[in-house]
């Protein structure tokens, strides 16, 4: 399997176990034309939307990108066009994952469990301004990782048709 195809599916398997810890049902697309590669469906939230939803359009590197605070991450212009549009019933988000270089060190097999080595982190880019550039870089904050609570936590604001 090619390299980005491996980590494509690192990255879902990853969403998916936190979505798993939560209790929070998942979809994917058949076919990825709309930028979202994973829909998160909430069940029974408290707020204006009883059955919440939100998606993700995931991506994964071993590059370090980091500057200061941020991941700069460059996406292309049909992402972030998707992922801006405000004109939406269910929220999206940028989700970077990185990873380390070599596949072998995705996980590791230890004991007391399995360990995966890899950090997660969304961004929503609702709302941001037109580009005419074919990509642009985008700052995906490090204080704003992915994980089964934060992803629990952006249903909830779904819920409350609240943004981010």
């Amino acid at each position: 399997m090619h390299i980005t195809a491996r980590k494509e599916q690192f990255n879902r398997a990853y969403v998916g176990a936190l979505a798993a810890q939560v209790g929070i049902n998942y979809a994917t697309p058949t076919v990825d034309n709309d930028s979202i590669d994973i829909t998160f469906i909430g069940k029974d939230f408290p707020g204006l939307i009883r059955d919440p939803q939100i998606s993700f359009q995931l991506k994964c590197t071993h590059q370090d990108l980091r500057v200061g605070d941020n991941i700069s991450f460059p996406l292309g212009r049909k992402n972030y066009d998707d992922l801006r549009e405000v004109r939406l019933s269910i929220p999206r988000y940028l989700a970077v994952m990185e990873v380390p270089e070599s596949c072998d060190d995705w996980s590791q097999h230890v004991d007391e469990g399995t360990l995966l080595r890899s950090r997660c982190y969304w961004v929503s880019l609702k709302g941001l301004p037109n580009i005419e550039q074919g990509s642009i870089t985008v700052s995906v904050p490090l204080a704003q990782r992915l994980t089964s609570s934060s992803l629990a936590q952006l249903l909830l604001f779904a819920s409350e048709r609240r943004d981010t």
